[in-house]
């Protein structure tokens, strides 16, 4: 599965299975349908999750012709999940330590920590749905 933090500028993506992130980056926005087309193949990806809020409709647009469907999720509140997840993964250094993480802003972009969530997210409740 792959997941798009749709941004104006920029978005982050990332390529999940459960329990596991298999790729993560942050891309320009222009570049979300070469992208994605490529990770599809690469990764044998079987739908993709966007999230709905900033840049959401130009991204479902860039993706219209992707042979996966595409699905809108809700990504209220991943900005801050995605810097705490940022600093989990990238704990500061020197004196950035002695700062609350709530505190600091990580020194590069990080939608495609956002990215990672909105997958995880999705896949959770996939698995928690109703077989039919």
């Amino acid at each position: 599965m792959l997941a798009v933090d749709p941004g104006r500028e920029k978005s982050g993506i990332a390529v999940c299975r459960p329990g596991d992130v298999l790729a993560h980056r942050v891309i320009p926005a222009d570049a979300l349908a070469d992208v994605v087309h490529d990770w599809v193949a690469t990764y044998r990806v079987e739908a993709i999750v966007v999230g709905n809020s900033t840049g959401a409709a130009d991204a479902r647009r860039r993706l219209a012709g992707c042979a996966v469907p595409v699905v809108s999720v809700d990504e209220r509140g991943t900005t801050l999940l995605a810097r705490a997840r940022y600093f989990r993964d990238h704990p500061p250094r020197g004196w950035r330590r002695l700062i609350p993480r709530s505190l600091l802003v990580p020194p590069e972009p990080y939608d495609d920590y956002a990215a990672i969530l909105l997958g995880e997210a999705y896949l959770q409740a996939r698995s928690k749905a109703p077989l039919d």
